[in-house]
């Protein structure tokens, strides 16, 4: 049977009182310590690290339990001699007994006090009641039933606290950085300090969730999943039960009884170690906050109503883990409509609903947010219908103008309207958002009057922006200025000395005189500008137009700058035009700064030559500094070598790196050597760490190559795993859509098409494609095959349009 290992010891104030007991027993003297405490507070394990010093001096450790424990101890006690230490855990079955108790608190004491019996250490543990009802003194009725207990324990006491303090958790917190046990622990006890209850506790409670019965296992993974997908601490119970249903197997649902609700919530309160329940019922303190003179309209305030309970943290760390990769049963998302309450646990779950690509469950949240005031989940709303191709709906949504300041909300439903081809709408929202100032509000504002051709109300408002420190209003403007003609006014932004974006002002005037054909200019500026980055960018334009003499001139200027990049790029151009002698002498000088780039740069010269061995110095030294395209690169030589456990290995390295073109690399070296599955654990490996665009380009490789099975069932995965949602997901989203323009139904299969006035209940005779923020939420849903939808500046980030 494997040993558990024991998490990292903090040493504590009792432990001091332990360790001196220990220290005298080893000069001889016999000494006795009782730990005093609540269950699972590491009396034991105390105790246990307390005479570790004994046991190297070859002493023996006697802990009397056959056939009762009373019964060893009162008949082996005298027969106890020297360096013997005697285990009295949990003292209260020694003590405590009525038969034999006083006995053997007798016997204890003569063997403490007997000489020719020393030495000798008794270490005991009690829990507080115990104590208590030990140490009490006689009643009116003269009774005394623990008189030699009480007399035993005088002076040899020590209590060891429940939780532990500032200083306790600050030393744990150094051991736990080399104890992975430890470290675990304290995610969940930090706050209340509580460490050993968790620890003590949590193998009883993944004891109590495993072999429980199908309802108590039912509950609990319906909560595990409530808390991972958003709802807070206190599950309502009425959602526990009705969510819990679609959990149990069918025999198992079979075979309920009318009160199994009753009886698994009753299971689940029994503690385990460290007073722990799997689900315990819960009161919450109520929130107490001033009174307000008005509440916005249509804003409702929420309250849990009925009983509420909580899931163990270490049972909701548990699931977080093991049930991370499911999508949970209908029965989940049915409840959650119906029970959850609290608007920031009911845009979380719609959020989540999204990520899984369950659209339907997604809306139908969504709906229930905004119908309680929420902008978010109106805009979330308008987005999902915009996807569909929905394009009335977003042009026909409204918002509560008790919300004034919600500039946000106002530049969403702005651009969704401007996607629907409201133009007006769109600008009339806009400027409400600008009218507050908002920089994105006033750029988008003006680009719709420079589009209309009203140049000087689109200046003015440029003008605004870059005064509030935009550098995209500062771009905007001077490409505006440029394209009319206005060279010199162009100019004169981008020589703006304190504005963040007068480099990216002048880069692209630079371009829009390279393109216009007005090299003056543009050398003009070239002069102007001793800043590296400005000089490179600057070099990258004329090499882009064909200019390899202008650009080898500014990297120079950039080099005498100390700019090693420059050196590099210039390197770059000598390898281009077969000048590889001039190349790798520039190579090295930047390399001696150690520029990667340079280092990379060399190693493809020695691989062009054939130096396979030099390469790989090369390519090793620029892996060194963590240049994730100089692991990919190593990786490729080895397999192309033949070694693929190496490559793996160097890959797997590469890999950890988690840097984007390095997961895109890995994958395709994969898929291309055939290795499939190795493919999709590498693109799995990046989709945990955020990167699930490579997923959705792994799934496009597979879908060009016809094989329409394995991208439905990698899709299905990514889509239970909700791998659609965050920063790199639209690709993700988009293949979702391509395959599942309609969404999935909680078990994966594909959803039928649906329409909002069926699903919600409200009617079909209620007008197609309204919403209203603030009341109600009515209309057509997705009826169209899928489209994608950024949200982003209309032109893109800065300097978009000039590439």
């Amino acid at each position: 049977m494997e040993q558990r290992v024991l998490p990292g010891y903090v040493h504590r104030e009792h432990d001091r009182v332990l360790a001196e007991a220990v220290r005298e027993a080893g000069q001889g003297y016999s000494r006795m310590a009782v730990l005093v405490g609540e269950s699972s507070t590491g009396k034991t394990r105390a105790c246990w690290e307390a005479v570790q010093p004994l046991a190297a001096k070859g002493w023996r450790l006697w802990h009397p339990f056959d056939p009762t424990r009373a019964e060893a101890a009162l008949e082996e006690l005298h027969e106890v001699g020297p360096r013997t230490v005697v285990w009295l855990n949990e003292a209260q079955h020694y003590f405590g007994d009525r038969a034999f108790g006083e006995q053997i608190a007798a016997a204890v004491h003569a063997l403490l006090v007997e000489p020719k019996r020393a030495p000798v250490l008794v270490l005991g543990t009690l829990w507080h009641q115990y104590f208590t009802q030990y140490t009490a003194l006689p009643g009116p009725d003269g009774a005394d039933p623990h008189s030699r207990v009480r007399e035993l324990l005088a002076g040899r006491t020590t209590s060891v606290p429940e939780s532990f303090d500032a200083s306790d958790l600050t030393a744990a917190a150094l051991l736990a950085q080399d104890d992975v046990l430890l470290a675990d622990a304290l995610t969940r006890a930090r706050a209340d300090g509580r460490l050993c209850q968790d620890l003590a506790g949590g193998p009883a409670l993944l004891e109590r969730y495993e072999n429980g019965s199908p309802a108590a296992r039912a509950l609990l993974e319906a909560a595990m999943d409530a808390r991972r997908l958003g709802v807070g601490l206190h599950l309502p119970q009425a959602f526990l039960t009705d969510a819990a249903v679609d959990y149990f197997h069918n025999s198992d649902w079979d075979q309920r009884t009318e009160n199994w609700a009753e009886k698994a919530y009753a299971e689940l309160a029994e503690h385990v170690h460290g007073k722990q329940a799997p689900l315990r019922r819960v009161s919450p303190r109520p929130q107490r906050c001033p009174p307000v003179s008005s509440a916005p309209a249509g804003v409702a305030t929420l309250r849990l109503q009925g009983p509420v309970f909580r899931l163990a943290d270490y049972l909701e760390q548990h699931g977080r883990s093991i049930r991370r990769h499911r999508c949970p049963p209908v029965s989940f998302w049915d409840a959650a409509h119906i029970h959850v309450t609290q608007l920031d646990e009911l845009k979380e779950l719609a959020q989540a609903a999204e990520a899984r690509h369950r659209l339907q469950w997604a809306h139908h949240l969504y709906q229930r947010a905004a119908s309680h005031g929420d902008s978010y989940a109106l805009i979330a709303m308008a987005r999902l219908r915009e996807e569909a191709r929905d394009r009335e709906g977003p042009k026909t949504l409204q918002h509560d103008d008790d919300h004034p300041g919600d500039s946000y909300a106002w530049i969403s439903l702005a651009r969704l309207r401007e996607e629907a081809g409201d133009r007006e709408g769109a600008e009339n929202l806009y400027q409400r958002a600008a009218d507050y100032d908002d920089t994105d509000a006033l750029v988008s504002l003006a680009r719709l009057r420079e589009e209309a051709g009203d140049r000087e109300g689109a200046e003015n408002l440029y003008q605004r922006a870059i005064t509030h420190g935009d550098s995209y209003a500062l771009v905007s403007l001077a490409r505006m200025r440029e394209e009319v003609g206005d060279r010199e006014g162009a100019e004169t932004l981008d020589r703006c000395p304190d504005h963040p974006g007068r480099t990216l002002a002048m880069i692209a005037v630079a371009r829009l005189g390279e393109e216009a054909g007005g090299e003056a200019g543009a050398a003009i500026l070239y002069q102007d500008t001793d800043h590296p980055y400005a000089l490179v960018s600057l070099a990258r334009l004329r090499e882009e137009v064909g200019d390899r003499e202008g650009a080898e001139t500014l990297y120079h200027r950039a080099a005498s700058h100390g700019d090693s990049y420059a050196l590099a790029r210039l390197a770059r151009l000598r390898e281009e035009t077969g000048d590889l002698e001039s190349a790798e002498t520039l190579y090295q000088r930047a390399a001696d700064y150690g520029d990667t780039y340079a280092l990379v740069g060399l190693a493809r010269l020695r691989e062009r030559a054939g130096d396979r061995e030099g390469a790989e110095i090369m390519y090793h030294r620029a892996a060194s500094h963590d240049d994730n395209y100089a692991w990919v690169s190593l990786a490729r030589l080895r397999e192309e070598a033949g070694d693929r456990e190496s490559a793996e290995s160097l890959a797997q390295y590469a890999g950890d790196y988690r840097d984007r073109e390095t997961w895109i690399i890995l994958t395709q070296m994969r898929e291309r050597a055939g290795d499939r599955e190795g493919a999709e654990s590498i693109a799995q490996a990046a989709a945990e760490q955020g990167r699930t665009d490579i997923m959705a380009r792994l799934l496009r490789m597979r879908q060009e190559a016809g094989d329409r099975e394995s991208v439905e069932a990698l899709a299905q995965r990514a889509a239970d795993r909700g791998w659609s949602a965050g920063v790199s997901a639209t690709a993700m989203g988009r293949a979702l859509r391509r395959l599942w323009p309609y969404g999935l139904d909680p078990d994966g299969t594909p959803t039928r098409p649906w329409a909002v006035s069926k699903v919600s209940g409200l009617g079909d005779q209620q007008p197609a494609a309204r919403l209203v923020h603030g009341g109600q939420v009515v209309g057509q849903a997705p009826n169209e095959t899928s489209s994608e939808v950024i949200w982003r500046r209309p032109v893109g980030s800065v300097g978009q349009w000039w590439r």
